[in-house]
């Protein structure tokens, strides 16, 4: 397919698997960018041939600049060089595959451009989902989702445009390694045990916020703004086996769901090649072994990430900002070892209460919410 790609965070493990994905649909890539993995966005720009090639880092990229000199690949780095990478006008697709609050800007950039944003950054609907998607409306742009889940409910929804057939949208969660457990058992968690997810290979701070079910929850809010649907019409449905991403239950009663293996490159791909279905490098669903197929409901007490985050999705306004910029801080804490795990909750609780709601946000205001957030974890 002749379309040209630009990837932001392309050395993480969406970005690596959007270009295995481009690589076998035989697109091109316009522009990659990284955060300072300065050897593996090396070898990506010589391998597919990007006109630019960002890393944030400004001493990374000077290394990379010297190392590429021998190749026809402009280097930029800093906020500037994601933004030029979102906005870069050989590209009709970018990937938003970088982590955090860093993808905001970049995304809108993107949009701003009229671009189709296959979108894998979470916060950039969390925080500013009505923003976001105002824009979107005033440019044209397309907005397709990358995580599984939410690839599985716009393919449930397809065909069925009206959404007040919609009954309830309906998404899945593995339960993380620590389904089952309880609190008292989760009190000397370390950040190994906590970086085994049961069916998925992600990066660290996405691993562990599927350990404490942030994850789930920072994907309710998503859902909430992609679909337009009040939280009373979305529900979380633990599913051990990761096997049924997501499912739409429709006025009737009938419930459409999308089934694949545990596997990123397939919506990866949908995002980038809708309408069509074209053949592509993700794993096939073998029913006949995959074995039973389990189903229960959170434990919204012991993780009460999740409940927070349901939280924040019915107060509105700078709710999600807070409850990220709160979230982000506290992963990070926990990732150095200086939190235990379940004060990842507890940190984000108290700065939910104690940052202001701003109701009909400006930009200006989902930023300040975020950095108040950070501030009150730190």
């Amino acid at each position: 397919m002749s379309k040209r790609i630009s990837i932001l965070g392309s050395t993480g493990s969406i970005g690596r698997q959007s270009l295995e994905v481009i690589a076998s649909c035989g697109m091109e890539v316009a522009a990659l960018t990284a955060n300072a993995s300065v050897e593996r966005l090396e070898a990506q720009a010589r391998q597919f041939h990007p006109e630019l090639a960002v890393l944030v880092d400004e001493k990374a990229a000077a290394d990379l600049k010297v190392r590429l000199a021998d190749i026809s690949v402009r280097v930029a780095s800093g906020m500037e060089g994601l933004l030029e990478a979102a906005a870069i006008s050989s590209a009709d697709t970018v990937i938003t595959a970088v982590v955090g609050m860093v993808g905001l800007r970049p995304t809108l950039a993107a949009i701003r451009e009229g671009k189709r944003i296959a979108l894998a950054n979470k916060e950039t609907l969390v925080c500013a989902g009505s923003l976001v998607l105002e824009e979107a409306r005033d440019y044209a742009a397309e907005i397709l989702p990358v995580d599984s889940e939410h690839s599985a409910l716009f393919q449930s929804l397809e065909g069925n445009r009206d959404r007040g057939e919609v009954k309830r949208l309906i998404l899945t969660c593995s339960g993380g390694p620590f389904y089952g457990k309880k609190a008292p058992e989760l009190e000397h968690v370390t950040r190994e045990d906590a970086l085994r997810h049961p069916n998925w290979s992600m990066g660290a701070k996405i691993t562990v916020d599927s350990a404490t079910l942030m994850n789930k929850g920072l994907e309710f809010i998503e859902a909430m703004h992609l679909y337009q649907m009040p939280p009373e019409k979305i529900s979380v449905l633990i599913h051990r086996e990761s096997i049924i991403h997501s499912l739409v239950e429709y006025c009737d009663n009938a419930v459409i769901a999308q089934l694949g293996a545990p596997d990123m490159r397939l919506p990866i791909q949908y995002a980038l090649t809708w309408p069509k279905r074209v053949p592509g490098p993700a794993d096939p669903l073998d029913l006949w072994n995959c074995g039973a197929l389990t189903f229960g409901s959170p434990d919204l007490e012991t993780f009460r990430c999740l409940a927070l985050a349901m939280e924040a999705a019915k107060t509105g306004g700078t709710a999600g900002a807070i409850l990220n910029g709160a979230n982000e801080a506290a992963v990070g804490l926990f990732l150095a070892g200086k939190i235990r795990f379940l004060e990842i909750g507890e940190k984000v609780a108290r700065a939910m209460e104690s940052v202001p709601v701003v109701q009909q946000p400006t930009l200006m205001d989902v930023l300040e919410a975020d950095r108040a957030a950070r501030e009150a974890v730190l």
